[in-house]
């Protein structure tokens, strides 16, 4: 049967068209469903023997199932293609080219089909990367909210244990400065002068701490970082204010890290502020300390009542002291002795890299 023009079925081609246009625009909604509706137009159109521009369309209803929809969906409307690519071959190919027109239909069949799927793959993959980004910004911030959580606890931590005891010092001091001054001008004068020492050694330690102080100033020679070595001067300091304290170090403090003798620093010191504040005139203090090439050891007890314990467990230096040494991997443990008075121990375990 000899094909006849387009012309005599201008009505039919329009309404093919413009159905197959408005299709097209509802594609990106519910892509398989309205491709397997321009297939469906697509066949009556072939049974009617009109063979229109706008199949075009097909193709890209197939993109847009190969990049919106699952796997399998695209398979299915390969498949549905792939018919109808046979289907217009066998009806309008000219003379034995039907084998050729198939080849080259299937060629563009594939093509749109691969392009959708690799535009559905890039886009899974931007996907992934934008939320990997935005899993990475939010463990940043995570990380930067702890960062500032432990930074605070550590200055909390510094700043009481300078500032409480160097107060405690000044105070013992000051009240005994005061007893003496009727009967003993020249001891409160002493007194009074350590005030002044131990007070300018708290500011110095608290611009040292705040990085105030520079490794260029005079204080910076006079007061280094306090360690062990600084542990005798911390006994004198307390047995000026009214605490007979012996001090025992054995071992070599030399191989022990400097942020290590830090914290047996802040150990001692804590221990024996508490000592100073919570028990009565006439209580010793007794601090050992053993360095170990795997671990340091500190011990301080008192010979006060009992009744200071409860006072002191309360505070903020315990909890201060106990974190000091859990972050050395170690053991802390404090409470009041069967016979009397209070003890604090501490085992500092020093890593392979840091001994």
């Amino acid at each position: 049967m000899a094909h006849r023009p387009l012309r005599h079925f201008m009505g039919p081609v329009l309404a093919f068209t413009g159905v197959m246009a408005l299709l097209l625009v509802l594609r990106r909604r519910a892509p398989l469903p309205v491709f397997l509706a321009m297939s469906a137009v697509a066949f009556v159109q072939w049974c009617a023997d009109l063979r229109l521009p706008a199949d075009i369309s097909l193709l890209i209803a197939l993109y847009t199932v190969a990049a919106y929809a699952p796997r399998q969906r695209t398979w299915l409307a390969i498949g549905v293609l792939e018919g109808g690519a046979l289907l217009a071959s066998a009806r309008w190919a000219p003379g034995d080219r039907a084998v050729e027109s198939f080849v080259a239909l299937s060629a563009m069949v594939v093509a749109a089909a691969v392009i959708g799927m690799n535009m559905r793959s890039r886009r899974a993959h931007l996907a992934f990367l934008e939320e990997r980004a935005v899993r990475l910004e939010r463990e940043r911030d995570q990380q930067a909210q702890l960062a500032v959580a432990g930074e605070r606890s550590r200055i909390a931590r510094e700043m009481h244990d300078i500032v409480t005891h160097n107060l405690s010092v000044m105070v013992a001091l000051a009240d005994g400065a005061v007893f003496a001054q009727g009967h003993s001008p020249e001891r409160a004068t002493a007194a009074m002068q350590q005030v002044s020492t131990t007070g300018r050694q708290a500011i110095t330690d608290m611009r040292r701490f705040l990085g105030v102080l520079r490794a260029d100033e005079p204080d910076a020679l006079r007061h280094p970082m306090p360690g062990i070595a600084q542990l005798e001067p911390l006994a004198d300091q307390v047995r000026a204010a009214g605490l007979p304290t012996r001090l025992d170090v054995a071992g070599d403090p030399g191989g022990v890290p400097v942020p290590a003798q830090l914290t047996v620093y802040r150990l001692v010191q804590e221990a024996l502020t508490n000592t100073l504040k919570h028990t009565p005139p006439g209580t010793r203090a007794d601090v050992r300390v053993r360095c170990g090439p795997r671990r340091i050891t500190v011990n301080v007890t008192d010979d006060g009542p009992v009744v200071a314990a409860p006072t002191a467990v309360g505070g903020q230096g315990l909890h201060g002291m106990r974190e000091r040494a859990a972050a050395y991997g170690g053991e802390f443990e404090a409470g009041p002795r069967p016979g009397g008075g209070w003890h604090v121990r501490a085992v500092l375990a020093l890593s392979g890299s840091e001994a």
